[in-house]
């Protein structure tokens, strides 16, 4: 627990929250009424499309795009420089966080007004402007009242959607002193009207990205609620933050791209919102920041780059789709993962951000049923790349993970290796075996792991191969015995 008493959640402890998720009726009522409503919606709206074609371009269009990556990356700063967006590079978080808190100090800035991105959870932003006495608001509802309730986002998409709505009335009397009700239309206005103050006295506002156009160097901005728009136009300082892998090459790739995104998160057509910046404010214009700058930061996406395989990790447009259809994130909810990227996709994405030492059990936290592949709206191999991240944890991968073989202990290895020897000699084998079935009763009854939810497995007292060998003697015997009475008779 946090010092306020709010839940903190880490990786390394994924396997106790995930009981303790599984023990909370809440939680998981609130997490299948959510999910069912999402997959229906998502359902639906594709049902009048060829989606397998629709998918296979945005697939195509995402492979594009990293097969040209550092070229893109380079057209994308050259065109927004052109247009006046200042550019900057970014190693990692804690470099981004630096470059965003200079700028907000060159501005005399006290206070930041947030627009939705996961790029700023993934680097702690938030923790890091405060710490330099600058005031960070979320705009976006769901992470205004995540925000509130001192919590992060448990769906990337969704991020406040492990409460309902008694919950949010608590939250929301409790921290801005609005009545408790369940009328949905007053809470909204109510935070509308709070957050509007903010938005104008705001110094700089700050935004994700969902594409970046490398042949235009136009940022787009998909949302509901306005407060994207809101974010990126009243303050006088616009800062966009994404991950390098954002990029797409041309303006025409991103329609595909943007109808596969709505439908996939929401089941919506399209969003209410789909913002376009190319550029500070113009002269004569009459609204928009006279900066703007954008941070690209790398924080592992350069080492996933480098390898075939993991590369198909960097295709992922932010839907959450796949989260919607696990059926583990379903029923622990996305809290349980302790990590900004939860669900299937975090699966594969947090341990290249932090290491599979503190992501260990991520990677296994699936059935392998596939669901989240089937639905990936660009077609990402999940199942496939969970196998291969398993396997680099008991370090038999590439050992290009970081972490990689973590989970392989020297125990395992020397029983492996005399499972391998016996199964190679027949005849140490079968003596083993005929051993180990008449030693049966001393096996102990834990066996580590594997006997938390299962019987401890114990050797048959005759092996399958003596129980063959006893049957063929007797069927020999009963043939000889016929044999002698024929000849008798």
């Amino acid at each position: 627990m946090s010092a306020s008493g709010v839940q903190t959640y880490t990786p390394r402890e994924f396997h106790r929250q995930a009981h303790d998720a599984l023990g909370n009726p809440q939680i998981r009522a609130n997490f299948r009424r959510a999910m069912d409503g999402l997959m229906a919606k998502r359902r639906d709206v594709f049902s009048d499309w060829d989606l397998e074609t629709l998918r296979e371009l945005g697939a195509n269009i995402r492979l594009r795009a990293l097969a040209k990556l550092p070229d893109l990356l380079e057209q994308l700063e050259a065109n927004c420089q052109a247009n006046g967006i200042q550019v900057h590079w970014a190693e990692n978080g804690d470099e981004a966080c630096r470059v965003i808190r200079e700028i907000c100090e060159r501005h005399e800035a006290k206070a930041v007004i947030k627009g939705k991105s996961m790029v700023s959870e993934e680097m702690h932003l938030n923790a890091h402007l405060e710490e330099a006495g600058i005031e960070a608001l979320e705009s976006d509802l769901g992470e205004y009242l995540v925000q509130l309730n001192e919590q992060t986002p448990s769906h990337i998409i969704m991020p406040a959607i492990h409460l309902n709505t008694d919950e949010i009335s608590d939250i929301m009397h409790e921290k801005t002193g609005t009545e408790r009700t369940r009328d949905v239309d007053y809470m909204t206005a109510a935070a509308r009207a709070q957050l509007r103050e903010r938005f104008m006295a705001a110094d700089v506002g700050i935004s994700g990205v969902n594409f970046a156009v490398a042949e235009t160097g136009t940022l787009c901005l998909v949302e509901n609620e306005g407060n994207g728009r809101m974010t990126t136009a009243v303050p006088p300082v616009h800062i966009a933050v994404t991950g390098i892998e954002k990029v797409v090459e041309h303006l025409r790739d991103v329609p595909p791209l943007y109808a596969l995104l709505t439908r996939s998160a929401t089941g919506q057509h399209v969003t209410t919102y789909f913002n376009m910046i190319s550029s500070p404010r113009k002269e004569g214009e009459h609204d928009g920041p006279s900066e703007v700058h954008l941070v690209l930061v790398d924080s592992g996406r350069s080492n996933i780059y480098q390898d075939d395989e993991l590369l198909d990790t960097l295709r992922c447009i932010r839907c959450g789709a796949c989260m919607n259809h696990c059926p583990v994130y379903t029923r622990v909810g996305g809290h349980t993962y302790g990590t900004t990227y939860p669900g299937p996709i975090g699966s594969i994405l947090m341990p290249h951000m932090m290491g599979l030492e503190e992501t260990r059990d991520l990677p296994s936290a699936s059935s392998l049923c596939g669901a989240c592949g089937e639905v990936c709206p660009v077609k990402i191999p999940i199942p496939d790349l969970l196998v291969r991240l398993r396997r680099e944890a008991v370090g038999e991968g590439r050992g290009n993970v970081p972490g990689a073989g973590v989970k392989r202990t020297k125990k395992e290895v020397a029983a492996w290796k005399t499972y391998q020897w016996l199964a190679t000699h027949p005849a140490a084998w079968r003596s083993g075996t005929a051993i180990a079935g008449k030693l049966q009763a001393l096996v102990p009854s834990k066996l580590g792991p594997w006997t938390e939810h299962r019987t401890a497995p114990r050797p048959a007292k005759v092996s399958l191969h003596a129980l063959v060998k006893q049957h063929k003697a007797k069927r020999h015997q009963a043939g000889k015995s016929d044999d002698d009475g024929e000849k008798r008779s």
